[in-house]
């Protein structure tokens, strides 16, 4: 990009020259596509485009502020890619669009900018979607801190296709496609103030090219989820608080890495509730989850999917609990505030 500055200034944020290069010789270089070079203040798009895919409009909205704003496995443009497709594709939708809305802190590098654009653009592009309308904002120093993402999503939902949180069923089992807690592992041996040195990375994917075969194999999917901010016990919690369930995990079957475990004994977290922002929890009838197991085996993304544990008939609903290998049970309770902070 061609600038006389180094940095972010307010100019690049007043609707002059300095907005307008920005623009023109970042965002629509790595974004350009075709309602994104109109330059319009809104993106024009067929309904044919939705019609032929299904009969419900999906839509969903995220902001991304995680520090720091690159870490190993994925940096923040990335991540605001996929965590809002991952949003969409748990509720069986497909990813059609994406809005792009940058808050930037004056100073921000511009070659620091740039790699973030571009691992955004090149996160879109690999799932299949448009970045088709946005927005730049720059803040004076100390009103933000570097930059902040907001992405909104737009996909399609095929018909007949109803995945709800409230629908596990006693007998279902629980399945995730990957390790557990590699993302909020990853953060935080990036973060210098830890003092931490480690090799994980984080899990940071797309996921709509896992789930939608599973979807369209097995019709007795009852409910997906991203287990991003709260980790996979958030959302398990929350499944089973919306179905009026228990739900019980085997630890032995928990794909959990080594090295999360350590820095989570260390630190003295619980990698159930760290993030992730490549794994979905599925709950499916107990017929079909042998199939979707190897559905999921069968694709990158899922080579360490297991079956972790079972809905239970609902004594005690909202229940989460963790079968250890001796036998005993042990409660797994949502922790009140963040086991650590700015994490996606």
């Amino acid at each position: 990009m061609t600038n006389e500055h180094t940095t972010i200034s307010l100019a690049h944020g007043a609707g002059g020259g300095a907005m307008h290069s920005l623009i023109d010789e970042l965002f629509l270089t790595a974004f350009g596509d075709g309602p994104l070079l109109q330059k319009e203040d809104q993106a024009r798009l067929p309904l044919a485009d939705f019609l032929a895919r299904g009969d419900r409009l999906a839509l969903t909205t995220d902001s991304f502020v995680v520090s720091p704003l690159e870490f190993p496995g994925g940096d923040i443009g990335k991540l605001a890619v996929c965590g809002t497709l991952n949003d969409l594709a748990v509720g069986g939708a497909i990813p059609l669009y994406l809005t792009a809305a940058f808050i930037i802190e004056e100073g921000l590098p511009l070659a620091l900018l740039e790699r973030l654009v571009g691992s955004m653009a090149e996160a879109a592009r690999l799932a299949g979607v448009s970045i088709v309308t946005g927005d730049t904002k720059v803040v004076e120093r100390g009103m933000a801190d570097k930059l902040f993402i907001n992405t909104t999503g737009v996909g399609v939902i095929p018909a007949g296709l109803n995945l709800a949180i409230g629908s596990a069923l006693p007998g279902d089992k629980i399945l995730v496609n990957g390790h557990v807690g590699d993302h909020g592992a990853a953060v935080m041996l990036a973060r210098e103030d830890l003092g931490l040195v480690g090799e994980l990375a984080s899990d940071c994917a797309a996921l709509q090219g896992l789930i939608q075969p599973v979807l369209a194999h097995c019709a007795g999917v009852r409910c997906l989820r991203d287990a991003t901010r709260g980790g996979l016990g958030g959302v398990l919690s929350e499944i089973a608080g919306a179905s009026q369930v228990s739900i019980q995990l085997v630890e032995s079957e928990l794909p959990i890495r080594p090295q999360t475990q350590a820095l989570c004994e260390l630190l003295g977290l619980e990698p159930l509730f760290l993030a992730n922002e490549g794994m979905a929890a599925m709950v499916i009838c107990p017929e079909q989850a042998e199939q979707a197991l190897a559905l999921w085996r069968d694709h990158p993304l899922g080579r360490h999917a297991r079956i972790i544990g079972e809905v239970l008939a609902p004594s005690s609903p909202g229940r989460l609990s963790l079968m250890t290998p001796y036998g005993g049970e042990r409660l797994l309770e949502v922790p009140h505030g963040l086991q650590l902070p700015r994490i996606c």
